[in-house]
């Protein structure tokens, strides 16, 4: 992978790939603006060296069509507030009025194209389209982690139009702390896994049975591995078509020798919303008026115990309704227990890093990935779309 550092960027035209995939709140504000100094450095060091910056990305799911509601000027505003240079925002991502601009753009100046995804093309991975968007660049730059795993134009189809496609501090970074755990993780290796559904972590499961001395399960998912070992779970969630596949997966773990461990008691309710009664039960049935949402104290001290003597750490998904104050011990004390642990510590983006947040722990982790969905494809498969198309080293 080519490291955007090596590239000579003077006076050479790049396509920036970012991820500006921001939160907005209903007047329009950017309500997190993590993503957008995430790419700071890398901006810096392109404008250090004298290259023309163009940069893209996407914003929510305008589904290929313009919406004044999903353009990236509140984007565009608090780059110019962070930056010295100047910043244009286009008024398309390809066309004369995009192609005009590039013409007449002065050294470090920067054009943000507005929202790929106003054109359905960017999610077909379209060959047109990407030639377009690469029309006068000299090298293109990864640095939207959060979107390599997806196949389109922006991320795969474009790198075939420029002279060479490299990583930026972002991916860089990102690649350089999930190869540590893909390559050689230094043992015991523990995965957290915790969320709602066991289908949204098949993949990445099957990947962890190769890898990981043990699987720490929580949150919803556990109650589809507890129905399909015939448990009573009362009104817990379950995926009912997953439960076989969740007893060929404990088979599979068994058959290779990983210990996978589902929690020994629970926080159950009849509602889940705040200041809802509660109880902690440490045997099943769950009663039928009841359901599961939250591990309870036994299973964090267990779990706890095993990252403490863990060498490598993985964790994606939270140990309950974390969102609410009665359903959240469970995945902050695990954050705690991971924060405190001397340990290679990776957590993948989404709900994880949200929870993480929560306890103020978040600078103790060694690693917190800007890509949840791209953070478990990763782990899956050891290799993305937009990581595969990147040049080789020099």
């Amino acid at each position: 992978m080519l490291f955007f550092k090596d590239l000579d960027l003077h006076n050479k035209r790049v396509f920036l790939r970012v991820d500006f995939n921001v939160p907005l709140d209903e007047n329009g504000n950017i309500t997190d603006d993590t993503r957008i100094k995430a790419v700071l450095p890398t901006l810096n060091h392109l404008s250090n060296h004298k290259a023309q910056v163009i940069i893209g990305s996407h914003l929510g799911r305008p589904k290929g069509k313009k919406d004044s509601k999903l353009s990236l000027k509140p984007v565009a505003q608090m780059l110019s507030s962070m930056l010295p240079q100047k910043i244009t925002l286009a008024p398309d991502c390809i066309g004369k009025q995009v192609s005009q601009l590039k013409s007449h753009q002065k050294k470090q100046d920067i054009i943000l194209l507005e929202n790929l995804r106003f054109h359905p093309e960017e999610k077909q991975n379209d060959d047109e389209f990407a030639r377009e968007l690469a029309e006068d660049i000299d090298y293109y730059v990864n640095d939207a982690f959060a979107a390599c795993h997806r196949s389109h134009a922006s991320i795969v189809a474009i790198t075939q139009f420029v002279k060479k496609a490299a990583a930026g501090f972002v991916v860089r970074q990102e690649m350089d702390y999930f190869q540590r755990i893909i390559e050689a993780p230094q043992r015991p290796y523990i995965a957290i896994l915790g969320g709602a559904k066991v289908s949204d972590k098949i993949p990445v499961l099957k990947n962890l049975i190769k890898k990981a001395d043990a699987i720490l399960i929580g949150g919803a998912m556990s109650y589809t591995f507890f129905k399909a070992m015939k448990f009573e779970v009362g009104r817990s969630l379950v995926e009912e078509d997953k439960k076989d596949l969740s007893l060929e997966l404990l088979k599979k773990a068994e058959d290779k020798g990983v210990k996978v461990f589902l929690p020994s008691d629970h926080v159950i309710a009849k509602e889940m919303k705040p200041g809802a009664e509660y109880k902690n039960i440490t045997r099943f049935p769950i009663p039928n008026e009841y359901m599961g949402l939250d591990i309870g104290p036994e299973t964090i001290k267990k779990y706890s115990k095993f990252i403490n003597n863990a060498k490598t750490v993985f964790w994606n998904g939270p140990m309950g309704v974390f969102e609410i104050k009665e359903f959240s011990q469970g995945t902050a004390q695990i954050a705690k227990a991971v924060a405190s642990s001397d340990t290679l510590s990776i957590v993948g983006g989404g709900d994880s890093v949200s929870a993480l947040k929560k306890t103020g722990l978040e600078k103790k982790i060694s690693h917190i990935s800007t890509g949840g969905g791209a953070s478990l494809e990763l782990i899956a498969n050891e290799t993305l779309p937009g990581i595969k198309v990147l040049s080789e080293d020099i």
